[in-house]
């Protein structure tokens, strides 16, 4: 290593070292960072000429403390900007979860991909969310049990978290309390725990939320997992044999879509789902008999739910089984001709605006059945604050000289938003993966911890005939309008 001193203009560089063993160029690299010059504009004076870049130090001769002489002009000083760049890393993580345009994924703790979907889906639901931070200041009420309360906390504060969060998160407290309230999603195999059906996590999770979410005090009784998922069911029950006919009326959280050799498509599954037989005792032949039980939806949710009925248990293996057949599914369901009657009606009307307001969009007339409405008293809406099941909503009460809120009606048409999935050949093995549409339009695939951007064309392609990622649980929103 030798020491020179270096003249430049009216500069003295002193005590500048000098690495014989790299090249000249490297020594001008030092010299660039000094004086600003860069190598190429650099001309250094040495025995026998200019300096080269790749020049033999023992053969330019240098001595220690010897003076060298370098002309040349440096880069202009570039004025460092008043504010300077911000680095997405050094923004409040709230604000980068803004910037990114989705919220964080989930750590899977050992097959616990089952349970990460599940939340991711029902996380995409804001209404849901908002209801759960409602929760915090209200309490557990009497009639939940304490685990049920745990988990409902555990849900909000997990919630709460993928919304603050860039990084993964971890969801140990909400794991742990699952387990305690439903001790099968604890089962361990060689000490390792076991895969699980999503389906069976997504409705345990929601039948928890249905008990605390209820407001028994109100006198409106207000049941917001109801209100949002419940699909109200009018079935007719009928033996062919002896004559009798029966009706009841029941509220679930999904529809099932039956799928067999005739199924090609989510609408066909669906009339499957809506109709079955079940053996039980006939008062008229005073012996069991076979019924058939047809059912209409008679209320429609804001988030309509829908099962893919893709497992069986085999006995032969003594496991669930699953069905591989491709069902196509589309990004937009209309569900009016699997309505009751009554119900129908009550869809005319949104539905004729809705169909306006398309036709307005394409340049079409409105139609005479709806065209004294004025254009401003007609507003597509999704279901945001929407209807309940039931297709009726409130009306803020008018002031004087303030005009109500507009009614917010269903209209039997609803928009994919999430898609659960499975890849594997067994509901307790394989893997499950969220697909969920932000607010921004963007599709976000949340396998576990990795959120990756997909588009929405790849969407409707997970609909089954492989190995690869099928559809087992579809979440659609409500298109409404005001009215």
């Amino acid at each position: 290593m030798l020491t020179v001193s270096v003249k430049w203009q009216k500069e003295l560089l002193k005590a500048v070292e000098i690495d014989t063993s790299q090249p000249p160029y490297v020594f001008k690299c030092q010299l660039y960072d000094l004086t600003g010059v860069p190598p190429e504009r650099q001309k250094i004076m040495v025995k026998g000429g200019l300096l080269k870049d790749d020049a033999d130090w023992s053969t330019v001769g240098l001595k220690p403390g010897q003076k060298l002489m370098m002309m040349g002009t440096a880069d202009e000083v570039v004025k460092a900007p008043e504010k300077g760049p911000v680095f997405m890393e050094d923004l409040p993580e709230e604000e980068q979860v803004v910037s990114l345009g989705h919220s964080a994924g989930l750590f899977n703790l050992g097959n616990t991909c089952y349970m990460n979907s599940t939340v991711q889906c029902l996380h995409s639901v804001p209404e849901l969310k908002s209801a759960l931070v409602e929760y915090s200041h209200s309490g557990r009420n009497n009639d939940v049990d304490q685990t049920s309360h745990m988990l409902t906390v555990a849900t909000r504060d997990l919630f709460g978290e993928l919304d603050k969060s860039v990084k993964p998160v971890a969801p140990m407290q909400f794991w742990m309390v699952l387990r305690k309230k439903y001790p099968q999603f604890g089962q361990l195999h060689n000490g390792v725990f076991m895969q699980q059906d999503a389906e069976e996590c997504w409705t345990q999770l929601l039948y928890t939320l249905s008990q605390s979410l209820r407001s028994p005090g109100s006198s409106e009784n207000i049941d917001t997992v109801k209100d949002l998922f419940g699909i109200e069911l009018a079935s007719r029950i009928h033996c062919q044999e002896s004559g009798e006919e029966s009706s009841e009326t029941e509220s679930v959280y999904s529809l099932k879509c039956h799928i067999s050799q005739e199924v090609n498509h989510l609408h066909e599954g669906l009339k499957h789902g809506l109709k079955s037989e079940l053996e039980k005792a006939s008062p008229a032949l005073g012996r069991s008999a076979i019924y058939l039980k047809e059912s209409r939806i008679n209320g429609l949710p804001r988030y309509l739910t829908i099962q893919f009925v893709r497992f069986f248990w085999k006995r032969e293996s003594n496991q669930k089984a699953k069905i591989l057949r491709k069902v196509d599914y589309p990004l937009e369901l209309d569900i009016y001709d699997l309505c009751s009657e009554e119900l129908r009606k009550q869809l005319e009307g949104p539905r004729q605006i809705l169909r306006d307001e398309e036709g307005k969009k394409l340049g079409l007339k409105a139609s005479e059945k709806s065209s004294n409405t004025k254009d401003d008293d007609v507003k597509m809406t999704d279901a945001e604050g929407s209807s309940i099941a039931s297709g009726e909503s409130s009306v803020t009460t008018a002031q004087e000289g303030v005009p109500s809120e507009k009614e917010k009606r269903l209209t039997g048409i609803y928009d994919l938003v999430a898609v659960l999935t499975h890849k594997g050949r067994s509901a307790d093995s394989g893997h499950y993966v969220a697909w969920v549409k932000q607010e921004s339009g963007k599709w976000i695939e949340f396998d576990d911890d990795n959120p990756i951007l997909q588009r929405e064309e790849d969407i409707v392609k997970l609909s089954g005939g492989g190995d690869w990622h099928m559809a087992y649980i579809c979440m659609y929103k409500a298109r409404t309008v005001s009215m």
